[in-house]
């Protein structure tokens, strides 16, 4: 069956648009993957939202200086549309030749624009070089697992069966670690990852977290669907009392995509890694 992303422009030779062109934003349903997992889109078991960080970004002022900054858009997770990452990069790239009066005009177009093809409201925060470098490099919360010594030898699917607990303890944990790897579905390329687990519920065995985590190697998935797919296999196991997943991925052509699905309420930090 082919990916609706093979309609998009990703993996496909593109002339870059310098004047705004918001028709360039391509928009894929999440409803297939939902569908795949078995989630009802109407009532899903998580609350969360998409932080999309973006490094190139830049547009003219009325007097023909160009501005650069750093955009942050927050794209809800129960959004019918994810936006197809390359659309994304040449829209924004269709601002580099385009004068706007202020600020806020740039802020007030990316969040019609962005909200039109995800199908809710989008957050945009436009922020200043200087703000961003203030706020330094983050460290993950919680205990790193990667040190742990751990077998694997498939890599092409998730493995949500070499995932073990102890139903006898509940604990309520933070754990991380910087060895999540996923492929692009359309183009194969590599998605570098790290990924945090927060949970209180039934022990999780640390080791048989990363052997699963590693598991993703060779996956070929979008990000925000290996965060989905991770955050359900947790649940069925633990049946915790609450659970959060977050993902940093690597940035690739300007923009790095950070979803987050967690049982509560509350919203990540979203200040960079070192890798990013």
């Amino acid at each position: 069956m082919q990916h609706p992303a093979e309609h998009s422009p990703l993996g496909k030779s593109s002339q870059y648009i310098a004047e705004y062109s918001p028709e360039l934003l391509f928009p894929i349903s999440r409803t297939t993957k939902w569908a795949e997992l078995s989630l009802d889109g109407a009532n899903l078991p998580y609350r969360g939202v998409d932080y999309w960080n973006c490094y190139e970004l830049s547009w003219l002022l009325p007097s023909g200086k160009p501005v650069v900054a750093i955009g942050e858009f927050a794209i809800p997770a129960d959004s019918p549309n994810i936006i197809e990452s390359k659309s994304f990069k040449l829209y924004l790239n269709s601002l580099n030749q385009t004068a706007f009066a202020s600020w806020d005009e740039v802020q007030a177009t990316l969040a019609r624009d962005l909200s039109a093809v995800a199908g809710k409201p989008v957050a945009v925060r436009l922020r200043a070089l200087a703000e961003v470098a203030a706020e330094g490099v983050a460290t993950l919360p919680g205990q790193c697992i990667d040190e742990l010594d751990v077998s694997v030898s498939q890599y092409a699917h998730p493995q949500p069966e070499l995932l073990r607990c102890d139903a006898s303890r509940v604990v309520e944990e933070s754990l991380h670690s910087h060895l999540l790897k996923s492929n692009c579905p359309v183009t194969g390329q590599p998605d570098w990852g790290s990924l945090v687990v927060e949970y209180r519920g039934a022990a999780l065995d640390h080791a048989s977290l990363l052997a699963y985590l590693v598991s993703f190697r060779q996956h070929a998935d979008f990000h925000e669907q290996c965060v989905e797919r991770i955050f359900l296999d947790l649940q069925r196991l633990l049946q915790p009392q609450t659970l959060t997943v977050y993902a940093r991925y690597v940035r690739r052509g300007g923009l790095d995509i950070n979803p987050y699905r967690s049982t509560e309420a509350t919203t990540a930090d979203n200040t960079r890694l070192a890798r990013q």
